[in-house]
């Protein structure tokens, strides 16, 4: 079992950067591929940014790149998402979670965190 820790949601203007962090309790970190996933109000849990267990592999949709950027500790055992240019539209619950395998579907990840609010005033 793993579990996930996030931190550094909280509320800032639009344009502004957060890095949300996330903490994993497994000595075999590094055998986790990791995703960062958003849920907006309203709206379904989408992709966000991933991140292979060498953390040599990242993917992110069009929506975020060049925006966010996914990356990982293997000696603090955590990954980060760096958020730049934040819009309103970036409002949502961020989670993170770890899988076997590199991969934007949410139904393979295995262990998931309880989230962190993100909010984007205009």
């Amino acid at each position: 079992q793993v579990q996930l820790a996030e931190s550094g949601g909280g509320v800032v203007e639009a344009g502004g950067s957060l890095r949300l962090s996330c903490a994993a309790s497994t000595r075999t970190f590094f055998r986790y591929s990791m995703g960062w996933f958003r849920q907006a109000p309203g709206k379904e849990r989408e992709f966000v940014a991933a991140i292979s267990g060498g953390g040599t592999t990242t993917y992110s949709p069009d929506s975020v790149k060049g925006r966010f950027t996914i990356s990982r500790d293997g000696a603090k055992k955590t990954v980060y998402l760096q958020m730049n240019s934040l819009s309103p539209e970036d409002t949502a619950v961020y989670f993170c979670a770890a899988g076997p395998i590199l991969t934007i579907r949410q139904d393979s990840y295995d262990f998931w965190g309880q989230g962190t609010q993100v909010t984007v005033s205009s």
